[in-house]
């Protein structure tokens, strides 16, 4: 049995905080909210499922609030930042998808990048001028066997495959932290951008629409060698909570990083290179429309 150095129970109280949390109606975005509810913040769900989201947010217990968000559409991202009102301490990057073949947002992007990366690069830029502590985007392990194809970001000129496409889209995470974290210094800010992978954790991640047999199998994998959400969620409320260096990432200590108490963890060198990190941000302001509002410059 793994021992967890560090739990939720570990938390610093979070009263009078407001946090932000994307993708919470199940896995890993409802553990996470969960987690903050019960330490105090004010959690705000951001969901594309609001009947769902209101069903998830009863569940948690304290103070929270279910707002529309659909990550996958522009138009939702920016009605969602428009309409926020009051500080906001915690931005937590946590919803994603996987394993959708061929799919596209609404504004034509392939659906992982342009919901995992585009999506919340999109969505932090424009609360930015609110948060006043830290940002923080779940990446995967998966981010290893990416690559960022800036000829063909939607990957439609090339096959498509679950491990290219995902893998790109949760690089363009790790790059993105890195960027972001070199922005907030130049501006000036306080604010810290940080990232968190949670293993191996037993969630639906990428199996909407997949076949029944392979759906099953990967259940029963998961219940016989993943750990739960409510641990896979440490790594991101760790990196949330406590006091770490710039452009952090954090995930599970146990062996390959599947499991285990959070811990700072390496990058892949693709993930650390600081020259595309500034390409693909230049890039994504181009498809999104959204540049960095605490820009000084």
């Amino acid at each position: 049995m793994v021992k967890y150095q560090w739990t939720a129970a570990d938390m610093p109280s979070m009263d009078g905080r407001t946090v932000v949390v994307t993708g919470a109606t199940s896995g890993l975005g409802a553990a996470t909210a969960t987690a903050f509810s019960r330490a105090g913040a004010h959690v705000v769900l951001a969901v594309r499922d609001v009947q769902r989201g209101r069903d998830a947010a009863r569940t948690m217990g304290g103070s929270t609030e279910v707002r529309e968000l659909d990550l996958a559409d522009l138009s939702s991202i920016r009605s969602f930042a428009q309409s926020w009102g009051g500080p906001l301490d915690i931005l937590i990057n946590n919803a994603g998808v996987a394993g959708h073949r061929g799919a596209q947002t609404k504004d034509g992007f392939d659906l992982q990048f342009g919901t995992n990366h585009l999506g919340h690069f999109a969505l932090t830029n424009l609360l930015l001028p609110h948060i006043s502590d830290r940002v923080v985007t779940v990446a995967s392990g998966a981010h290893k066997a990416g690559e960022i194809h800036f000829d063909d970001l939607t990957l439609s000129r090339r096959r498509y495959g679950f491990t290219e496409a995902y893998g790109q889209s949760k690089l363009a995470n790790l790059l993105f932290v890195l960027e972001l974290q070199r922005r907030l210094r130049r501006a000036g800010t306080k604010v810290r951008s940080v990232a968190a992978h949670p293993g191996y954790s037993a969630t639906n991640l990428g199996t909407k629409g997949q076949p029944t047999v392979l759906v099953a199998a990967a259940n029963l994998a998961g219940r016989l060698f993943a750990q739960s959400s409510e641990h896979g969620a440490l790594p991101t409320l760790f990196a949330a909570t406590q006091d770490l260096p710039e452009a952090s990432y954090v995930g599970p200590d146990g062996r390959g990083e599947l499991r285990g108490s959070p811990t700072l963890v390496g990058r892949s060198t693709r993930a650390s290179d600081l020259t595309t990190a500034r390409r693909l941000w230049e890039v994504s302001e181009q498809l999104t429309g959204v540049s960095f509002e605490l820009d000084t410059d």
